[in-house]
């Protein structure tokens, strides 16, 4: 299971936490040291929209209003951090954050 975020980020480290004490490896891939590729990002865009975009972080209140007009695609490979945290692939299926209804799903 890879997952997606920042290694500051407390929910990542929550959520890699909660995994690998169910017995579930979770390997953390630190978005700012390694960015996503091309296909990742329309990977995650095709299933979260513009869900993936997080309009509450730091990032995104240091934006102009013209950058914040960008395409979810644009915004998200000019700053990796607007992404909003963690993506969980499971290899099948995507998960987005580490809310109750992904815990339930993954542990």
């Amino acid at each position: 299971m890879i997952i997606y975020g920042i290694k500051a980020c407390d929910t990542c480290r929550k959520a890699v936490k909660a995994l690998e004490g169910a017995g579930i490896p979770a390997e953390l891939v630190d978005i700012r040291a390694t960015p996503l590729s091309g296909a990742d990002r329309a990977r995650f865009l095709a299933a979260f929209g513009d869900d993936l975009i997080n309009r509450r972080s730091t990032t995104w209140r240091g934006l102009t209003e013209e950058e914040r007009q960008g395409t979810p695609e644009a915004l998200l490979a000019a700053h990796p951090t607007l992404m909003k945290r963690p993506v969980i692939d499971t290899g099948d299926t995507l998960y987005l954050g580490w809310d109750a209804g992904v815990r339930q799903a993954l542990l």
